[in-house]
C-alpha cells in the first residue's frame, strides 16, 4: 500500500506542536477553517470541512509532546480506513513533524492530489508555529478543479 510521507521542522517546542495539532484552534489556523469535534481526546472525533467535502477522522492516539494519531472514519472512499500519524521529534531548538498518511490502497489521481495538498497544508502549519499565521483553507493556494 502506498503511503503520503512528509517532512518539516519548525524552530517551536514539541508541546506547542502538539497543542496545534491537537485542538480546534489550533487545527482550523493551518488545515481547514471549518474544523469541529474533540481533537483533544482519544476515542473523540474531528470533522474536518473543505468548499468541496470533507473527512471525519477519530483520535487514536494523544502523546503529548510526541505525536498526534487518526484514522479516517467518513470522507471520500479512498481516504476511509487510511490512517493518519503527526510524530513530534525534538531537534536543536525546535521540533521535526514526521507525517505518515498510511494505508491507500493504490496512487489513484486523487492521491497524487492530496500529497500536494498535504505539503501545502504542512507548510502552513509550518508558518504558523513560526509567524502566528497559517494558511487554512479557503485560503490555500488553489492547484486544481478539486478544491
Amino acid at each position: 500500500m502506498p503511503d503520503i510521507l512528509h517532512r518539516i521542522y519548525a524552530p517551536t517546542p514539541p508541546d506547542e506542536v502538539f497543542r496545534v495539532l491537537s485542538t480546534v484552534e489550533g487545527l482550523a489556523a493551518w488545515w481547514t477553517e471549518e474544523t469541529t469535534g474533540a481533537p483533544g481526546e482519544v476515542g473523540g472525533t474531528i470533522e474536518f470541512r473543505f468548499p468541496k467535502g470533507g473527512f471525519d477522522m477519530t483520535v487514536d492516539a494523544l502523546e503529548p509532546g510526541r505525536a498526534v494519531r487518526w484514522t479516517v472514519v467518513d470522507g471520500p472512499e479512498e481516504w476511509v480506513g487510511t490512517g493518519i500519524t503527526f510524530d513530534l521529534r525534538p531537534e536543536d531548538d525546535g521540533t521535526t513533524v514526521m507525517f505518515v498518511h498510511r494505508g491507500w490502497r493504490e496512487p489513484v489521481d486523487f492521491m497524487y492530489h492530496c500529497s500536494t495538498k498535504w505539503g501545502m497544508f504542512l507548510m502552513s502549519l509550518k508558518s504558523l508555529l513560526e509567524t502566528g499565521s497559517g494558511q487554512p483553507a479557503p485560503h490555500d493556494v488553489k492547484i486544481d478543479n478539486w478544491n
